[in-house]
């Protein structure tokens, strides 16, 4: 956090003695945070935020621009760089153990953006913040595109789809993903979740939740199913998050969700007579007229 403060302070145009004022703390304490020999406490944190806010300081930009410089340094030929979010921290050796009614199933899951990642587990007390990299040779790879079929293949893993059990349609989403070491499809985060939970219960039809998943631009995950995908996976860099991020991001967190929401809702209004609902794609599949 070190850096971070220094860059907040210089932001805000403000001398070590003038920060240290403003945040009712010694110039000693100041110089001792941007030499990392002492950390903020929680109280000074807080009076942080309030500083950042007064001054305008984008501190969210410069936690990605940190992210960013890291991920650069980290960087390897041969190796995709990913980030992944956990509430507790990694404990090695990496599996495929997250719940089971994810949207690709069980796995190990990973974006290719730091935000989703971030705000994934900024509410958690105990939350890691992952750069990864993973070599996909030798890995059954399977994409899925940001149509219907990335819908369905998520119904398809949060149970949705029971009821047509046997159906070519059901066979097909389930092939999707069925003997794949990883798979990569748009991410869901708690934007899309607004969005696919209303194509589940029949609010809105699939051209409302591909065109908002277009719209929405989230970035892609790659999910590792296997063992063998687990195995090529490597953590190159564990980055803990302080009080003071974690607070940034949940507010992020909450505005981007505000806007991806009213976003979803006027893409939905602009599809609302086109496409077909959820019940009468599994309707249909049962008469066998998919």
């Amino acid at each position: 956090m070190q850096e971070l403060i220094k860059e907040i302070r210089q932001c805000a145009k403000l001398s070590q003695t003038e920060m240290a004022k403003k945040l009712n703390v010694g110039f000693a304490t100041i110089n001792r945070w941007e030499n990392g020999h002492t950390q903020p406490t929680r109280l000074a944190q807080e009076k942080l935020l309030e500083l950042c806010e007064q001054y305008n300081v984008p501190v969210y930009e410069m936690i990605l621009g940190s992210i960013g410089k890291i991920a650069d340094s980290v960087r390897t030929k041969g190796r995709l760089l990913l980030y992944h979010g956990s509430k507790s921290g990694i404990i090695e050796p990496i599996m495929p153990i997250s719940r089971e009614r994810c949207d690709f199933g069980k796995g190990f899951y990973m974006g290719t953006a730091p935000e989703q990642s971030l705000t994934l587990v900024c509410d958690f007390e105990e939350s890691k913040f992952y750069i990864v990299s993973i070599s996909l040779e030798e890995l059954n790879v399977s994409e899925i595109p940001a149509n219907i079929d990335w819908a369905m293949v998520v119904a398809f893993h949060r149970g949705k789809m029971e009821k047509i059990q046997g159906t070519p349609l059901y066979e097909k989403y389930k092939a999707m993903t069925a003997d794949k070491d990883v798979v990569v499809g748009s991410i869901a985060n708690d934007r899309m979740f607004f969005v696919i939970d209303n194509f589940f219960q029949e609010n809105i039809t699939d051209a409302a939740l591909v065109g908002s998943l277009s719209a929405l631009e989230l970035g892609k995950q790659y999910v590792a199913l296997t063992e063998k995908a687990c195995k090529a996976i490597r953590i190159e860099k564990e980055i803990p998050l302080s009080y003071f991020e974690k607070k940034v991001l949940q507010k992020v967190s909450e505005q981007n969700r505000k806007k991806g929401i009213d976003l979803a809702n006027e893409i939905c209004k602009d599809h609302r007579r086109e496409g077909r609902f959820f019940d009468e794609i599994l309707a249909a599949a049962q008469k066998g007229e998919v």
